[in-house]
């Protein structure tokens, strides 16, 4: 899934209302809390809204196992080492800055890591320590909303 930087993704766009969007993905897995829900797409998506009910935050979760996952000016951004994600769009001259969960991107987007995978989900011989980040998921919205954060 190609994300849209600062604008969501193909299947639903920051903005958008609750009700567009339930028209297009069906009603959550999981309501969660009012502000925020979790769609059955691939790969699954997570929608935080706004107090007006309209999406502020989509969140593209990785899928991996070879399932689809996100994508941004042709770097696969998710279920991959973080550290080669960022090198590979910093090289491609996208502008980031370093987060307590990942990084930030100029044209909208932030990179993450929960911590649930580890590096040998990537790389079979990869020893128990190995301090490589598994990109778990990316954010997607305006870059203010970002720093405002």
């Amino acid at each position: 899934m190609e994300i849209l930087p600062g604008r969501g993704t193909p299947l639903v766009r920051i903005g958008e209302s609750r009700e567009v969007v339930e028209c297009k993905l069906g009603t959550p897995v999981h309501p969660g809390r009012l502000d925020r829900a979790i769609y059955e797409t691939t790969p699954m998506l997570v929608l935080s809204y706004s107090d007006v009910d309209t999406v502020e935050l989509v969140e593209v979760a990785y899928t991996g196992d070879g399932g689809e996952e996100a994508w941004f000016d042709g770097v696969q951004l998710t279920f991959r080492f973080l550290d080669d994600v960022v090198a590979e769009l910093a090289e491609r001259g996208h502008r980031y800055e370093l987060t307590d969960a990942g990084y930030r991107f100029e044209p909208g987007f932030a990179l993450f890591s929960m911590g649930s995978r580890s590096a040998r989900d990537l790389d079979p011989e990869a020893l128990d320590d190995d301090p490589r980040i598994v990109c778990e998921g990316v954010s997607v919205a305006p870059y203010e909303y970002f720093a405002e954060r």
